[in-house]
């Protein structure tokens, strides 16, 4: 891998000290649009649960290709031949995997720009990046895309274990201080090794995987999933719809220009250049600055959302595993309606419904793969001796309905 005359160093509170002495991932890492990742918020709206969460997707971002090149250097070590270009272009696709998220990460994606995941916005912009870098990403966006006749590189990159998980799962952990996130990455990545161009997991890593997965699930659902972040998550998605439709008739919204762009243009567009080109201007404080300008708008339901939010004064969530019966969503809003003597149109936008799963192990899904000591290969479940370790990753969905606490609704 080529390398400078100078390296950066990066002081991470999770590995240590990161150097970064790739000329290529140095002009990554100061592009203007990944510095836009230290004001995009790794975990949302998770700080208001976790007072500690205000770390962000450039942490990660980081983290993630210093666990990329540790891995490939393991597996390099074990005898799986990796060239010097492939080892730039796997920590290239790895750093600039997330670089398509907008403002509070997953919080508000497909609400800003709704049919769009950010893989796709990612895609997009690891395009423009590498005709910027003249071809330079080409082989890392075919690692990204799994094109690569070498499909462990894709593995590492987007699978159900690659070094995304490895690192989120941890950082999250170390700042929201939820200690059953905790894994043992650096003993699941000296346990890889590749076959026939396969990543694989060495037969005394099984445990190590049993605790990631198990891990990975109580992560969602006392963090991600956690129903109080729901509830601020739904509180957001109501400001921008309420924002949207104000827009849509007409009213003066105070916006940055970016955000202004991207909230007046047409649900229907299709992904030009010009609409990337304001996404990958925003980040929280556009979302948030808007936020703290809307709570004291004319519009009453729009400054009420506002405050709200800016207060913590958060949706009621209630969590079920039914469906959410129409009779009960209009006795939601019937009640609201009542409270704040508003019309039941009105009412709408302090009542949000959804659903949300929990599926920790997809066994169709790019299964994790063993290698047994007899050289025999075998996919997880089968080479796990715990019976009820099936049991425990199904998958689980669950219902909610969230709505102002002051309401009382029995």
């Amino acid at each position: 891998m080529t390398t400078t005359g100078y390296s950066k160093i990066f002081n991470d509170p999770v590995y240590g000290f990161i150097t970064v002495s790739d000329p290529l991932h140095q002009h990554i890492i100061n592009h203007p649009w990944f510095q836009r990742l230290r004001r995009i918020t790794q975990g949302g709206l998770s700080h208001l649960v976790y007072p500690g969460a205000h770390h962000t997707r450039f942490h990660h971002a980081l983290g993630a290709m210093h666990l990329m090149e540790q891995a490939l250097l393991v597996i390099q070590r074990k005898g799986t031949p990796i060239s010097d270009a492939e080892l730039q272009a796997g920590m290239a696709a790895v750093l600039l995997h997330d670089i398509g998220h907008g403002p509070f990460s997953h919080t508000l994606e497909g609400v800003l720009l709704s049919g769009f995941h950010h893989e796709a916005l990612t895609l997009e912009i690891m395009h423009i990046l590498n005709a910027e870098f003249d071809g330079k990403l080409t082989l890392a966006i075919q690692m990204f895309l799994g094109t690569y006749p070498r499909p462990f590189f894709n593995q590492l990159i987007a699978s159900q274990l690659d070094v995304d998980r490895l690192d989120y799962l941890r950082r999250d952990s170390f700042y929201t201080g939820v200690a059953e996130g905790v894994i043992g990455s650096e003993r699941i990545i000296k346990m890889m090794v590749v076959m026939n161009d396969e990543l694989l997991i060495e037969e005394k890593g099984i445990y190590s995987i049993e605790k990631f997965l198990i891990a990975r699930r109580l992560m969602y659902w006392q963090v991600y999933l956690h129903k109080t972040v729901l509830g601020a998550e739904a509180l957001l998605h109501q400001i921008f719809r309420r924002a949207r439709l104000l827009i849509h008739e007409k009213v003066d919204l105070f916006s940055t220009p970016a955000l202004h762009f991207v909230l007046q243009s047409s649900p229907e567009r299709a992904l030009h250049s010009e609409l990337v080109n304001a996404f990958v201007q925003l980040d929280d404080s556009d979302v948030m600055s808007a936020v703290k300008v809307w709570s004291s708008h004319s519009d009453a339901i729009l400054s009420q959302l506002c405050t709200r939010l800016l207060n913590r004064h958060l949706f009621k969530v209630r969590i079920q595993s039914e469906p959410i019966s129409a009779a009960f969503l209009a006795h939601c809003l019937q009640a609201v309606s009542a409270h704040f003597s508003c019309s039941i149109d009105q009412a709408g936008f302090f009542v949000a419904q959804g659903s949300v799963s929990n599926q920790t192990y997809d066994a169709e899904k790019g299964p994790i793969r063993f290698c047994m000591k007899s050289g025999e290969i075998r996919d997880f479940f089968s080479a796990s001796d715990n019976l009820s370790i099936e049991k425990a990753l199904n998958i689980v969905t669950k219902r909610f309905i969230c709505y102002p606490k002051e309401v009382q609704i029995p």
